[in-house]
């Protein structure tokens, strides 16, 4: 990989709302642009909601970008989605990028109280809307999950009062199924990707190609984002405690992230060749025996699956990521401390851009 090559791939960092005080969290991103990171992925799940945070925290910067990593389709109703991504907009002065995403129905329905069925549907619906909002039309649409204004009601269909700017408002999809990936290579203008095997990636790639195809581009047209822990390793000892930290962490993605019946990040790891893992992980889990889930990860899917080893092996594994395509690199680094998190991302930004 070339120093230009390096360059080429674009930063980012991600965090939550409840994942440090929010002293820390200002702390976090100043001294993240500083160290040259352009982007800053704000996630929502069952705790804080992400549009708040990016709010206050883009008055903190002056250059570093912001997303939303995800809003639920679910969650929100389509309009009041783009009524936030246009504010946003606004408040970032053009720094903001909408991620959507359809979740799972343990949190949509568990949480929200809104059924998961037809999640493709609404996706498409919702960025329809979102789309009309941001042309400045009014927010009408006959469809299948969204209906503006509501039939046989009193409302008529509404243009928002807030003006857009003009910018375009960038989307990307969370996508793990295939459905979705086609639809994310179809609408969006990046993919926010998780549970990522460069190695088995094939057929996810081959399904964000089907979609852009549809849309007469190619997948080049799209900014491919993608995640994982970075974390540097003493010696093979120390390497192989940090395996084994992990585990515990594959394993309730495999069995606790989603119900027996519909798992999204259990089918994209058996999609990328761990489709044995996946199944007996999430057999133990589901049957309460969490440490045995743990147990049968193999050390070939933890390292898959994130940036951690010698500083020689990450740098490695950043080749194979960008060989593969992945255009924007999401880092979590490892630390206990903020200033071990900011020394971890530091080194690990040396290496992309040295």
């Amino acid at each position: 990989m070339t120093s230009a090559d390096r360059q080429s791939m674009r930063t980012a960092i991600q965090l939550t709302a409840e994942s440090e005080p929010w002293k820390n969290l200002i702390e976090w991103v100043s001294e993240a642009e500083r160290l040259g990171i352009d982007h800053c992925w704000v996630a929502e799940a069952w705790g804080g909601d992400a549009a708040t945070p990016i709010a206050a925290l883009s008055q903190h910067v002056s250059h570093m970008t912001f997303g939303t990593g995800v809003f639920q389709v679910g969650a929100r109703s389509a309009a009041n989605t783009a009524m936030t991504a246009l504010t946003l907009q606004r408040i970032t002065d053009g720094r903001f990028s909408l991620g959507l995403g359809a979740s799972g129905p343990q949190v949509v329905e568990g949480l929200h109280g809104t059924p998961f069925a037809e999640p493709l549907t609404r996706m498409r619906e919702t960025i329809e809307v979102v789309r009309l909002a941001e042309a400045g039309e009014k927010l009408a649409l006959d469809g299948k999950q969204v209906h503006l204004p509501l039939p046989d009601g009193e409302g008529k269909a509404l243009r928002l009062s807030l003006d857009p700017d003009g910018r375009p408002l960038p989307i990307y999809i969370g996508s793990l199924s295939p459905k979705m990936l086609e639809l994310t290579g179809e609408l969006a203008d990046g993919w926010l990707g998780t549970s990522f095997v460069p190695e088995g990636s094939a057929t996810t790639f081959e399904s964000l190609r089907v979609g852009a195809t549809r849309s007469n581009r190619k997948l080049t047209d799209l900014d491919i984002c993608q995640g994982a822990e970075v974390a540097f390793a003493r010696d093979e000892h120390h390497l192989a405690e940090m395996v084994d930290a992990r585990r515990p962490g594959l394993a309730f993605s495999l069995g606790g992230m989603g119900s027996a019946k519909t798992n999204f990040y259990n089918d994209a790891y058996a999609r990328q060749g761990f489709s044995e893992v996946a199944a007996e992980s999430q057999r133990l889990w589901l049957s309460g025996d969490r440490k045995a889930a743990a147990a049968v990860i193999p050390d070939e899917m933890v390292l898959a699956t994130t940036l951690i080893g010698s500083e020689e092996r990450v740098a490695e594994r950043f080749r194979v990521w960008q060989d593969t395509g992945i255009t924007h690199v999401r880092l979590y680094p490892a630390g206990k401390t903020l200033g071990e998190r900011l020394h971890t991302l530091g080194r690990a930004l040396d290496l992309l851009h040295g």
